[in-house]
């Protein structure tokens, strides 16, 4: 973890974004800095996880901006320029099942970073080592476990050199048992210094590696603070009725 830079590299003003009546993102602002590690907690509905996907722009929202890098999600070119330097991972896998383990974290490799099969291959082989399961890399994803098959997930996303990690409940679809393992990843990803916004209620995560813990609800930002200190002395009733339902 690293002390914040004066400059954020995700910059989120006033953002709103709407399904039909529903409002799912009500004002929303938030800083990331480089090297900081973010969990966003709160209750289903709350907006975390729309709030997640509109950093990449795989929600679009109706006002408001989304500023990543310096660059602002405005027009096509520049949403594709940040999706190339945000990685992100999902609840469920979304591995390709008809593909093996190395050819998963290979294939974006080649197309879009334009690696030729060797170097991606090394590339990604390095990256399985670093999630723990090199020996994995000609099984297909339907031989893994679910916590295996996340940590091939990471690896895809971290094969692409991304400047920031989006994690959308990466947990919540294991076994308790895998848990820890996935984990374990995401706390040396974070050791290492990449930026980070989490979307989890991983609380011990969140007190080994998180450098600011956010509450939302009704799509709005209730309150937020360094983790133990959010845990273990919330300001606001609303932070304090959820924290008494998950702690």
């Amino acid at each position: 973890m690293t002390t914040p830079s004066p400059t954020p590299i995700i910059q989120i003003e006033n953002l709103h974004k709407h399904y039909g009546e529903t409002a799912a993102l009500n004002g929303v602002s938030l800083n990331v800095y480089p090297g900081e590690v973010v969990l966003i907690i709160g209750p289903s509905g709350s907006g975390k996880s729309t709030l997640l996907r509109c950093i990449n722009r795989l929600e679009t929202f109706q006002a408001g901006s989304v500023c990543v890098d310096d660059i602002p999600l405005t027009t096509a070119e520049n949403i594709n320029a940040i999706r190339t330097e945000v990685g992100m991972v999902f609840q469920s896998f979304n591995l390709f099942p008809h593909l093996t383990v190395l050819e998963n974290v290979t294939i974006a490799q080649k197309v879009v970073r334009k690696r030729s099969p060797e170097e991606a291959e090394e590339i990604g082989r390095a990256l399985l080592a670093k999630v723990g399961i090199p020996e994995k890399e000609n099984d297909y994803p339907g031989q893994l476990s679910g916590g295996q098959q996340q940590r091939v997930a990471i690896a895809r996303a971290l094969a692409m050199n991304p400047k920031i990690m989006l994690f959308d409940e990466p947990t919540s679809a294991l076994d308790p048992e895998m848990i820890q393992e996935v984990l374990d990843v995401m706390l040396q990803l974070a050791k290492e210094g990449m930026t980070m916004v989490v979307v989890s209620h991983e609380m011990g995560f969140a007190r080994a590696a998180a450098d600011r813990a956010v509450l939302m609800d009704e799509g709005l930002i209730v309150e937020e603070a360094v983790p133990d200190v959010l845990f273990s002395n919330p300001t606001q009733d609303r932070t304090k009725a959820f924290l008494s339902k998950i702690l």
